[in-house]
């Protein structure tokens, strides 16, 4: 079968980091995977989306922090709306925990649910690996075909469009985002205000999440770059939209804070969520964010350099948000089944820009790489003729 592979080679990782041309990315005829089990079953993809930490992969800028949690040579590919032998479609939830792994007994994490947290990503009868298209074993769904388990699938609504679906696993790792942190007390006279930093896919899926599920947040303020991204921020739910350079003056106003010479403010936002993970994003945060407040990292972060006496002197929580499961303020209800409410609701599928076939591999990397400046923001291989081939 056709499949998008990556396979370790320090070599083609340290030549993307110096090239657009996603060197460490091959398309090869491939076997499917082997079942690792009899209730697992190959599905086949539909779409597929490429992701930010896709793009650090490729790119040979992803944390060695990954290496003993993934297993070579991979597929990626882990936003993914695909087919089963009977003509339904899934979207599947990639995260490979005890009970896909056949791991028993199950780890703390895993027994209370926390699925995202589980401790035995390199055991059980599966490669290691954090997710499906990060694992050996599971293939990804940059291919014709992938192994999953039935606790991986998600029947996709009746009448939804394949683009809908593809949005499905990116929003619900903004709800957890959205869900992750709780709001502390405003100054007296002005309600909780949060910021949401950056607006590619996690950053717009977020604003989308946080105006649907957190009604404490009666001040949203978005900070977008390019204009099409403010555009649909406001769209989506945002209360004010602003470039970064504006991000300190807007929670001033919001807040009634001070700003000060160094350009941090007094008070500022009980909540802010950082879509970007560098080291400007995280510091604007820490800038704006009230004392007490939470600064969610929602944008997988990876070697940053940040001031963090602010953070010390004002108590700041600095918070990940790493995937999805049952959601506490939610009523324990799963990050999934919200997420399909939040991409119906606020029309998510309008998120999908562009598609490409797999021989288009080195374009589909290059356009989401500059998605945002390009007017676009989520991009998706389309395998839906690929099995004709």
């Amino acid at each position: 079968m056709r499949a998008l592979q990556i396979e370790r080679s320090l070599a083609r990782f340290a030549a993307a980091r110096v090239s657009t041309h996603p060197h460490p990315l091959r398309l090869s005829e491939v076997d499917p995977p082997t079942l690792p089990g009899p209730e697992w079953q190959l599905v086949r993809p539909r779409l597929s989306g490429i992701c930010g930490s896709d793009l650090a992969t490729v790119g040979g800028r992803s944390s060695r922090w990954f290496e003993p949690i993934v297993s070579f040579p991979f597929v990626p590919g882990h936003e993914v709306v695909a087919e089963t032998d009977d003509g339904a479609r899934v979207v599947i939830e990639p995260v490979l925990h005890c009970a896909i792994r056949g791991v028993q007994p199950r780890c703390p994490a895993c027994t209370e649910g926390r699925t995202n947290h589980c401790e035995r990503l390199v055991a059980g009868h599966l490669s290691a690996g954090l997710q499906t298209g990060y694992c050996h074993d599971t293939g990804g769904g940059w291919s014709v075909a992938l192994a999953a388990h039935p606790a991986q699938l998600h029947t996709v609504p009746e009448g939804w469009s394949d683009e809908a679906a593809v949005m499905v696993e990116p929003t619900a790792c903004a709800v957890h985002a959205a869900l992750a942190a709780p709001g502390v007390t405003q100054p007296a006279g002005h309600d909780l205000t949060g910021v949401v930093i950056g607006a590619g896919t996690i950053g717009l899926a977020t604003i989308a999440a946080v105006t649907r599920l957190r009604p404490d947040i009666a001040t949203l303020i978005a900070v977008a770059k390019h204009p099409d991204q403010r555009r649909l921020a406001r769209e989506l739910g945002a209360t004010h939209v602003v470039e970064p350079g504006e991000i300190r003056r807007a929670v001033r106003r919001a807040t009634g804070s001070w700003i000060l010479d160094q350009g941090q403010l007094t008070g500022g936002a009980g909540v802010v969520w950082d879509c970007v993970g560098s080291s400007a994003s995280i510091a604007d945060a820490l800038a704006v964010a009230a004392p007490g407040a939470t600064v969610v990292l929602a944008g997988m972060p990876g070697h940053v350099g940040v001031d963090l006496t602010g953070l010390w002197q004002r108590e700041i929580r600095l918070a990940g948000a790493y995937a999805y499961g049952p959601e506490p303020q939610a009523g324990g209800r799963h990050s999934f089944a919200l997420a399909m409410e939040v991409v119906e609701s606020a029309g998510l599928d309008r998120l999908v820009s562009a598609r490409y076939s797999l021989d288009r591999f080195a374009d589909a990397i290059d356009h989401a790489a500059h998605a945002g400046g390009r007017g676009a923001t989520k991009i998706v291989f389309d395998l839906r003729n690929e099995r004709r081939r």
